[in-house]
């Protein structure tokens, strides 16, 4: 069974079990280069859509990225925070960057 992947803005989300997962899309991880540093969010943080979700060091520039819906983090790829060339998996979903709950619905039909 293929899960349903939807992108927006260089990112992708996935519906899980938990919530919705998040991460870089293959044509971000391209764009960036090689990942050097990561700053990612707080489980147990409230995000309103727009706000700022991860801010990535890579060899081809600086980024931070938006999150695409509102929602409570729940998970966060701590691997990544450690070793952020993690983020550069050419496997998609390997390259997630959070989980988040309390997800509107609505804000993922109107993207």
């Amino acid at each position: 069974m293929a899960e349903e992947v939807k992108i927006i803005d260089s990112l992708w989300l996935m519906k899980t079990d938990k919530g919705y997962k998040i991460g870089l899309t293959n044509d971000a991880q391209e764009e960036l280069g090689n990942i050097t540093f990561a700053t990612l969010p707080k489980v147990g943080q409230v995000l309103k859509k727009g706000d700022s979700l991860i801010e990535l060091e890579a060899e081809k520039a600086v980024s931070e990225f938006s999150t695409p819906i509102s929602g409570t983090i729940i998970a966060v790829n701590e691997a990544a925070e450690n070793e952020p060339s993690l983020l550069d998996d050419s496997t998609q979903t390997n390259a997630w960057i959070a989980v988040l709950t309390d997800v509107n619905d609505e804000e993922l039909n109107q993207a």
